[in-house]
């Protein structure tokens, strides 16, 4: 998505949908949702969020943090509209996929008034997960930086350093890119993280990312960097913050160097999906 194009996007023919989504847990997906839904409220725009991870939940909880602490605020941090769902109960596949698909068409119909929706998925192939990929104008998929994680995407040839075949979670987003253009849509803009690079070995790091080109290009996304491991992270989902939400001043010096690296991981990743203005969010309220 481009800057001009994100621009436009807001008030034409519905929210611009971003989803973030990964195959597997523990890479950072809520961790980057959340900030993707601060960014966007500072910037002055409508948000709403869908959790379809709703029995793990963490989104939602983080958002439940973010609404106790803005109680108690002296200047209450801007919240989402937001819709947690849940997988159905129904015992039978096709019921259990036609309730599903009902809630979700109800959940982005009671959100089609904001400008943006960012949509939180499973760390499985469900039907929910497929369900947020195809509505996706943009598609984030966190990957921590390692040959493990890698997996997700693509089958690799260890020794050899090569791609062998897409992975099932790979083959799933080619899927829902070809129904979206089936029914007109625009092309998703798939997007990967490089998370967590500071705590990889050089010449590791070097590899994985020579790896990583190669499989952009032959796997069609984008690459961007994403987050660092930070402490700070798991210290702000308690109170439903994220580094956006944190003064730039009245900090110890580490730590605010910390929060400012942190801060600035956050507007490479906004200026990468090409979002209007990123640079504001630095300063807006």
């Amino acid at each position: 998505m481009t800057e001009a194009e994100a621009g436009s996007e807001p008030g034409g023919d519905g929210p611009y949908i971003i989803v973030v989504g990964n195959a597997k847990g523990g890479t950072g997906k809520s961790t980057t949702a959340m900030h993707l839904i601060v960014a966007l409220l500072r910037l002055g725009y409508r948000v709403g969020s869908i959790d379809l991870d709703g029995q793990q939940g963490t989104l939602t909880r983080y958002l439940a943090n973010r609404e106790t602490y803005a109680r108690d605020a002296a200047t209450p941090p801007r919240l989402p509209l937001h819709v947690c769902l849940r997988p159905s109960d129904a015992a039978d596949r096709a019921a259990a996929e036609a309730d599903e698909r009902t809630r979700f068409d109800a959940a982005l119909r009671q959100l089609a008034d904001c400008d943006f929706i960012v949509i939180d998925t499973p760390g499985s192939d469900s039907h929910l997960a497929r369900l947020g990929h195809v509505t996706a104008d943009t598609l984030i998929t966190p990957l921590n930086d390692s040959f493990i994680d890698i997996d997700v995407l693509a089958h690799i040839d260890r020794e050899k350093r090569q791609v062998l075949a897409p992975s099932s979670y790979t083959q799933m987003v080619w899927e829902q890119y070809n129904r979206r253009i089936a029914n007109g849509q625009t092309p998703i803009d798939w997007i990967v993280l490089r998370n967590r690079l500071a705590h990889i070995e050089a010449r590791n790091m070097r590899d994985i990312g020579r790896l990583m080109e190669q499989l952009a290009k032959r796997l069609g996304f984008r690459l961007a960097p994403g987050f660092g491991e930070r402490v700070v992270f798991r210290e702000l989902f308690l109170n439903g913050l994220t580094l956006l939400d944190l003064p730039a001043d009245g900090m110890p010096s580490e730590q605010n160097r910390s929060h400012v690296s942190g801060r600035q991981e956050v507007l490479d990743l906004l200026r990468a999906i090409g979002l209007p203005t990123a640079q504001g969010v630095a300063t807006a309220t």
